[in-house]
């Protein structure tokens, strides 16, 4: 799959993940991170910046932690790494007490972390976590609309008919349920859901919206947002490595090729888009100025591209492989700290275009960067 010059840098730079992840795990083994202060992780375990429960302990991305754990565990086989995901994974049960904090996230959340260990150490704890948290997804299934409710109330908008393109990787969850106790409503609300997303979200050009309204009582589309992109009708780029990837995910659950049409659809409308440079701007139709850029978005798309090559034939594997270490290899070169002054590797990320702080460390960045490197590889621990 890699040449020779290209393996050698991989192995360079598989080693320097070895390298940074030995110390930073254990400097946050009891720890949950989201962000980083003056270098130094967070702890969403105990922070709560704003004070609703869902923003603490039942924050959306506290499963990466323990997802990068388990790759590093299945990388290196160290026990450490097993020990500290199972001290976030355990963390995660407040959640279930606290129950108003719990969204759509939860396959973000119970995916890298219970999914994760069951499928590892067969852990029955772990698949009765993993299970909970598949039932409260499928409890937000909108039959009239066929989709997944994303958020809960939010104060002076009602969401009931909201759902969101990041849901896409959330429903592997259902998936993994249906597979696991052989009970297929799980998969046949995750394929409508997206067999929804495909309509409703993705455009003719490969481009995708963010949030889609539907009518919650009768179903059908009522108007579109431009939520973390710049404006309604934008292109937000982690919007679309949540599309391109998560159509590959269900493509890879159930095999049906629209799913592997659509990622492909949505990777080539993000390949053309790709800058020079190889680095992501926070939504591909922004203004140039002021530059606002995303590194988390670079991992995503990797990820799904990497998936892309390996599903179709010789002659199409090349143009998904190319972008997907083009965008790795700027991030490895140019946005990643791999000394000890941070305890993050990638450092500008930005979680939405008009969000009061840009270009700082956010952990799905170096989640996803791990595991497009160790897919690389071929030997990684496909969590999803």
């Amino acid at each position: 799959m890699l040449n020779e010059t290209e393996q050698a840098w991989l192995q360079e730079v598989i080693g320097r993940i070895t390298h940074k992840m030995d110390w930073v795990s254990e400097k946050n083994r009891n720890k949950i991170p989201y962000t980083t202060v003056n270098g130094a992780y967070d702890d969403r375990s105990v922070e709560n910046p704003s004070g609703d429960v869902a923003d603490g302990i039942c924050w959306w991305t506290n499963g990466f932690w323990g997802g990068m754990m388990w790759l590093m565990y299945h990388e290196t086989r160290d026990e450490k790494y097993k020990e500290i995901a199972g001290i976030s994974e355990e963390k995660l049960d407040q959640c279930f007490q606290d129950y108003y904090g719990l969204h759509h996230d939860v396959g973000f959340m119970w995916l890298p972390t219970s999914v994760a260990n069951y499928r590892v150490t067969k852990n029955p704890e772990s698949r009765k976590r993993a299970l909970h948290a598949a039932n409260l997804l499928a409890g937000r299934f909108n039959l009239a609309g066929g989709f997944i409710r994303a958020w809960n109330d939010i104060e002076g908008s009602d969401t009931r008919g909201w759902a969101i393109i990041d849901c896409m990787l959330n429903i592997p969850l259902l998936y993994w349920a249906s597979e696991e106790t052989g009970d297929p409503r799980y998969k046949q609300i995750a394929m409508k859901h997206a067999d929804t997303s495909m309509t409703a979200f993705v455009r003719e050009d490969g481009s995708v919206n963010h949030i889609v309204e539907f009518d919650p009582i009768n179903g059908g589309v009522v108007k579109t947002y431009g939520g973390q992109g710049y404006e309604q009708g934008s292109s937000w780029t982690r919007g679309q490595t949540w599309a391109l990837y998560g159509f590959m995910m269900s493509y890879i659950h159930t095999g049906k090729q629209q799913y592997l049409q659509t990622a492909k659809r949505i990777a080539h409308y993000f390949i053309a888009n790709i800058p020079e440079d190889g680095v992501i701007p926070v939504d591909f139709r922004q203004p140039a100025e002021p530059r606002r850029e995303d590194d988390t978005a670079a991992a995503i798309a990797a990820c799904g591209l990497i998936e892309i090559a390996k599903a179709v034939g010789q002659h199409e594997h090349s143009l998904y492989l190319k972008a997907a270490l083009k965008l790795l290899k700027t991030l490895d070169e140019q946005r990643s700290d791999w000394t000890a002054q941070s305890d993050a590797i990638l450092q500008q990320g930005s979680a939405a275009y008009h969000a009061a702080a840009h270009h700082h460390p956010i952990i799905y960045g170096d989640y996803y960067f791990i595991e497009a490197i160790f897919k690389l590889k071929g030997n990684d621990l496909y969590l999803w």
